[in-house]
């Protein structure tokens, strides 16, 4: 699935991304983090992609079943003054290594243009990255064609 130049438009201005996987006894597990957009490579579809130092309980998660749900607040107002928001139901996997090279580019993004992230301390360390490959979007907003 492609990802509409609006919600494109939306990830470039930096939105906090709630970010739901399910834990192993079903119940949802919530957390806040960065986002940025892979696509057009080969014969892929864009994806929305998280970096991660850590091997959080999100990651294992993840490894364990690729559902999740994303949320996101957009920058406009539908005609009926309700706030656009973006929610991304999707297939999540996980690939290891090349964490810290999307922290810091994000970072340019959520901290500015001259901040150098992840810390030092972890830097070196492989990390985790997220690929959300996007099946149904959905929210208040163009990118939901159906709503009233």
């Amino acid at each position: 699935m492609k990802i509409s130049e609006e919600i494109r438009e939306i990830v470039a201005m930096g939105p906090l991304v709630h970010l739901t996987t399910l834990n192993r006894d079903g119940s949802p597990q919530v957390s806040v983090v960065w986002v940025g957009i892979a696509g057009d490579v080969g014969d892929r579809d864009d994806e929305f992609v998280f970096a991660h130092m850590l091997e959080q309980q999100k990651v294992r998660n993840v490894r364990r079943d690729g559902r999740v749900a994303l949320s996101f607040i957009g920058t406009g107002t539908n005609p009926m003054g309700l706030k656009e928001y973006v929610v991304v139901y999707g297939t999540a996997t996980i690939t290891e290594g090349g964490a810290a090279d999307l922290l810091q580019e994000l970072a340019h993004v959520y901290l500015g243009p001259n901040v150098a992230f992840p810390p030092k301390s972890v830097r070196d360390r492989p990390g985790y990255i997220m690929h959300v490959r996007p099946e149904r979007i959905a929210g208040v907003g163009p990118w939901n064609a159906g709503q009233h």
